[in-house]
């Protein structure tokens, strides 16, 4: 029988460099070059920072609790394995599909996306975009039949255009503030227009404005917690993964605080040209914006070729992630056995093939009915926030059982920090935001019954696979002394 058939096990040939600019390149991309606009057009610079700095914080807790646990029990499948080993069995089959499914359904969304992007310049039209499409996933595919070193590798490289992008925008926009560069500084009043001090105008200043900024947000951090898939690949995770979190955090929180900062004080929260950006506006992007007033000639241009960088990077973690996920599910039984085995470069290569067809499958059918391709999308728009809620979850649960179980904390090897308080923070503050996750519809007053299930259909979703799994296998909730605290990852 061949290498294929008999091996299960991934390398760990992902060092620390890799593992800190994958987490970057999964925050920084659409949600900040082309979604901060939105936010700060519809809760003025004031509230978007207000916004940006909960949600960060809120991420820095998570990031901590998935630290601790990653490095105690490095696995690729990562908070759905340790859902079902200190918390229950049917969560972390729920929680391992759903996100499965949620990145599957992201690499289909990208490649349709990546068309869109690389038909912006003329020259490149000679192809229609179905025909870009594939060709795209095609890159992505082969890049994650490469060893795991080559996926780092190719992530270290993606990021490090968005980094450097986002630094040379800060230097630029600071360089505008104080009149070295051309452009108007709109300057502090820009903070304080409107009825609302700080926040900036209008209903800018009210709650649920402020909550729909916490949505936008929290979609523009989701891709941190990749860093805990990533664990099972690392060479030297409980050096690597703390370091990582530490520098990830800081440079995310200040490369976003940063930015929304020039951004408020060079362009005026009521224009309309911060209004509704997208990928096929390349124009209306803030830092187009502010590079062109800069009076950077071709400011669109490099800015569609950043974004699209970001759109293939986030394609490629979502195969390697959805990849890596099947994988550690077939290992832990909630999964086809045959999903396990690994080619001889440590490529979980069924898993991969898997999970490339069902990218194609989602493809075809966004050419074929585009309804049903919305709601498809709309089922997997709420799972990075109920993947967080998971890690706060098994977090919260595997500190008490390492307590009732009469372990010594000074044992770990990274502890996070202000246990229980971060964990329930983050758990208040996901649980808000997945309710909160339209808040036009609170605001109108009226209910609109199409829009509500597109909204919140990733909810029932995800219950389906809890529910599935409890009624088939009659799961129960882990008692703390029985927790399996092995340091196995089976």
């Amino acid at each position: 029988m061949s290498n294929i058939q008999h091996n299960t096990q991934v390398q760990r040939r992902l060092k620390t460099r890799h593992l800190s600019m994958i987490a970057i390149g999964g925050c920084i991309g659409t949600g900040l070059f082309m979604a901060s606009g939105t936010a700060i057009s519809s809760a003025g610079p004031g509230g978007a920072l207000v916004a940006y700095a909960a949600i960060g914080l809120m991420v820095y807790f998570l990031m901590t609790s998935l630290g601790e646990m990653a490095t105690y029990l490095p696995t690729s499948g990562s908070f759905s394995t340790y859902a079902a080993r200190f918390v229950d069995p049917s969560l972390g089959f729920a929680l391992g599909w759903n996100y499965w499914f949620n990145w599957v359904i992201t690499v289909a969304a990208d490649v349709v996306i990546a068309a869109v992007v690389v038909t912006y310049w003329e020259p490149m039209r000679f192809m229609a975009p179905w025909a870009w499409s594939l060709a795209f996933f095609s890159v992505i595919f082969l890049l994650n039949t490469l060893s795991v070193r080559a996926y780092g590798e190719s992530e270290y490289w993606f990021a490090l255009v968005k980094v450097v992008t986002v630094i040379v925008f800060l230097a630029v926009g600071v360089l505008t503030i104080f009149g070295i560069l051309g452009g108007e500084y709109v300057g502090l009043t820009n903070m304080t227009m409107g009825d609302a001090p700080f926040l900036g105008g209008g209903f800018s200043g009210q709650f649920l404005t402020i909550l729909g900024v916490f949505l936008i947000a929290g979609f523009s951090f989701q891709g941190t917690e990749l860093i805990g898939i990533t664990a099972g690949e690392s060479e030297h995770p409980e050096e690597s993964i703390p370091k990582a979190i530490k520098q990830v955090f800081w440079r995310i929180l200040i490369f976003y605080i940063l930015a929304i900062l020039v951004i408020g004080l060079l362009i005026p929260y009521t224009s309309p040209q911060l209004l509704g950006a997208d990928v096929n506006e390349i124009a209306k992007s803030p830092f187009t914006l502010v590079f062109e007033r800069a009076g950077l000639a071709f400011a669109a241009a490099v800015m569609n070729a950043v974004i699209l960088t970001s759109i293939l990077s986030a394609g490629n973690s979502g195969m390697y992630a959805s990849t890596r996920m099947l994988y550690a599910m077939a290992k832990n039984g909630l999964a086809y056995k045959q999903f396990s085995r690994t080619n001889e470069k440590g490529v979980p290569i069924f898993a991969l093939f898997a999970t490339a067809i069902i990218v194609l499958a989602i493809f075809l059918l966004q050419l074929a009915s585009d309804k049903m391709y919305q709601y498809i999308l709309a089922a997997s728009g709420l799972t990075g926030f109920i993947a967080w809620l998971g890690i706060a979850i098994s977090h919260y649960r595997f500190r008490r059982a390492y307590i009732a179980q009469g372990k010594d904390l000074k044992t770990l090897v990274y502890r996070a920090k202000w246990f229980p308080f971060g964990p329930l923070l983050a758990l208040a503050l996901c649980i808000l935001v997945i309710i909160g996750q339209d808040t036009e519809l609170v605001l109108k007053g009226s209910f609109d019954w199409d829009r509500v299930v597109i909204t919140y259909m990733g909810l029932p979703v995800f219950l389906g696979f809890y529910f599935y799994h409890k009624l088939r296998y009659k799961t129960r909730k882990i008692p703390l002394e029985q927790v399996d605290l092995s340091q196995d990852a089976h």
